[in-house]
């Protein structure tokens, strides 16, 4: 049901938020390392774990790559996916409906992502820290503007049946 992705997917993006920062920033303090990091990266073992893409650093003269996890693509890309069929369904235009908005702001968040690991000299970053807001605020604020912000969380919802209908 359409329904559920916009509710799951603002949701799984909710808590992949905090989880992420959590593993990010406060785990260092608890563990004495970022666990997110040591794990992604495979730490001194060298194995890494499958869950996620690693893109060359251009212009490095050692071959480096910077790593994102596939949550940081499959969750937001849920939300991107039920504007596009909210679009759809609504007969929306390119520019009156949310896809292009919220690819827009997915490529804004990468871009935010990969400013920031730049500008922290490669301390790895919980990409859903600019992702989310990046995502799930534009459709939020769009929606809100718009006037259409229950509909969206409600779309494809039927009516509930009152008491004694049948």
């Amino acid at each position: 049901r359409a329904y559920l992705i916009s509710g799951v997917a603002s949701a799984l993006l909710s808590a992949a938020f905090v989880y992420d920062i959590f593993w990010v920033f406060i785990s260092p303090l608890i563990f004495h390392e970022s666990v997110m990091i040591a794990v992604a990266s495979g730490d001194s073992s060298g194995e890494a774990i499958p869950m996620l893409l690693r893109i060359p650093r251009f212009f490095d003269p050692w071959g480096g790559y910077d790593m994102i996890g596939f949550g940081d693509i499959i969750f937001p890309g849920l939300l991107v996916a039920f504007s596009y069929r909210f679009d759809r369904a609504g007969k929306k235009g390119i520019l009156n409906g949310y896809f292009l908005w919220l690819t827009v702001g997915y490529a804004v968040g990468l871009f935010l992502t990969y400013l920031a690991l730049f500008l922290m000299d490669g301390h790895g970053q919980p990409a859903l820290l600019y992702l989310v807001p990046c995502t799930l605020g534009v459709i939020v604020v769009l929606g809100w503007i718009r006037g259409e912000l229950p509909h969206l969380w409600n779309y494809g919802r039927r009516p509930e049946n009152s008491v004694g209908e049948v």
